[in-house]
């Protein structure tokens, strides 16, 4: 069992870090584009640039951040990462309590808050790589993935009924002091730290760009980085899609919407308690190749959705597989990515497939719109869903052959 593989404490520090981080990011689930309609009186458009636009210009501010993040320290980037994310969201409440909250702070916290995310995930993954032995990155990247998806069962409705008692920033607030919880946590962490990885290389030109070398240099790597390229940004393109032909559409009240997509979340914890289990009697490759299939080919069923009882049973079904299938898949590729990856190149392929995923979803997710603006919503649904259908073709066909990986285990005390 997942939860009963002892890691050490260490890593039970850093995992508390992400977890509280987690809840609160959770809890604040789809704050910003509340607070722009509720408070800032924003309309579609606005919305939309806030979800799409914010994320892609935090990922142009993360490029720079990659080779810096390198160099350092793991533990202090972590908790400058984490204190930046909180003065970022902070400043919402601050701003809404002196009446001068608006739509272009939303979009720079956006931005800062997806940069910060970017670089917080390559140094945390550099310094998990350290910090767990090689036999357990799988059980310790499947914790990982289980918090990540009971936060999203959890919090998005305890943050909707903290909107209704508290008011539409209560969540952001929450999401915020989430950050110095975290914070505390990573600074908990005991235990001596190289101030560089060996093999590294100082800042320079050109440095932005190793992790993309490294990630399509590798034949295995470069196969799966454009599959999940693909295949995140096809699935997050439905969602806001959905959403309009849900609730305006076929009038699904809200908590029938929060429900369809809080409920499956439940399917996660399910997926990435089973992912070691299932590596070790069918072998990683065969996991990436099947399930790598198995959690796209239920996304064309959205577009089928009917009102009532049986489009809400519909929905659930479809996101319960696809998220028990992501979740299995997800810690199985994290830990073949750390492990294909020579230790001075950790935080630059983090970052460098962060960017690219987030770029990914910011660009199909704003096309999805254009083509529910045009077609409506079932068929932008029914393109993205016959669209997944072809990415398993970009899977990689064969195990590549090991990588040395030369980096002292437990630098790796």
């Amino acid at each position: 069992m997942v939860g009963r593989r002892p890691l050490g404490r260490e890593f039970g520090w850093l995992w508390s870090a992400y977890a509280v981080s987690a809840y609160g990011s959770g809890l604040g689930f789809g704050a910003l584009p509340l607070v722009a309609v509720l408070v800032v009186h924003a309309g579609p458009a606005e919305v939309s640039a806030l979800s799409a636009v914010g994320p892609a210009v935090g990922a142009l501010i993360a490029l720079p951040l990659a080779p810096w993040v390198e160099v350092r320290r793991r533990r202090p980037v972590m908790i400058a990462m984490d204190l930046t994310r909180f003065a970022a969201m902070a400043t919402v409440p601050a701003a809404y309590a002196l009446g001068v909250l608006g739509f272009a702070q939303l979009l720079a916290v956006s931005a800062v808050v997806a940069a910060a995310r970017i670089a917080f995930t390559a140094a945390s993954g550099a310094y998990l790589k350290t910090l767990v032995r090689p036999e357990d990155l799988l059980v310790a990247n499947a914790r990982f993935e289980s918090t990540t998806w009971s936060s999203l069962a959890v919090g998005p409705p305890l943050g909707g009924a903290a909107i209704g008692l508290f008011g539409p920033v209560a969540t952001v607030l929450a999401d915020a002091v989430s950050y110095l919880f975290s914070a505390l946590a990573v600074t908990a962490i005991r235990g001596r730290e190289a101030p560089r990885p060996t093999g590294g290389s100082p800042v320079r030109a050109g440095a932005v760009l190793d992790g993309w070398r490294h990630i399509l240099g590798d034949p295995g790597l470069r196969a799966l980085y454009l599959n999940n390229l693909l295949v995140s940004g096809l699935i997050m393109a439905t969602e806001p899609v959905l959403a309009v032909l849900l609730v305006r559409r076929l009038g699904f009240a809200p908590w029938e919407y929060g429900l369809a997509f809080a409920l499956p979340c439940l399917g996660g914890l399910v997926g990435s308690r089973l992912a070691r289990r299932v590596v070790a009697r069918h072998g990683r490759h065969r996991v990436l190749r099947t399930v790598g299939t198995l959690r796209v080919v239920w996304l064309v069923g959205l577009a089928f959705v009917r009102p009532g009882v049986t489009g809400l049973v519909t929905v659930i079904a479809v996101e319960l597989a696809i998220v028990v299938h992501m979740s299995l898949y997800t810690p199985v590729l994290a830990t073949y990515r750390l492990e294909r990856t020579p230790g001075h190149l950790v935080a630059r392929t983090l970052a460098a497939w962060s960017i690219g995923q987030q770029a990914s979803v910011a660009v199909l997710t704003a096309l999805g719109g254009l083509l529910a603006g045009v077609t409506g919503p079932r068929t932008a649904l029914a393109a993205a869903g016959l669209l997944a259908l072809a990415t398993p073709l970009l899977l990689p066909r064969r195990e590549p052959a090991p990588r040395a990986d030369r980096e002292p285990a437990r630098s790796r005390a």
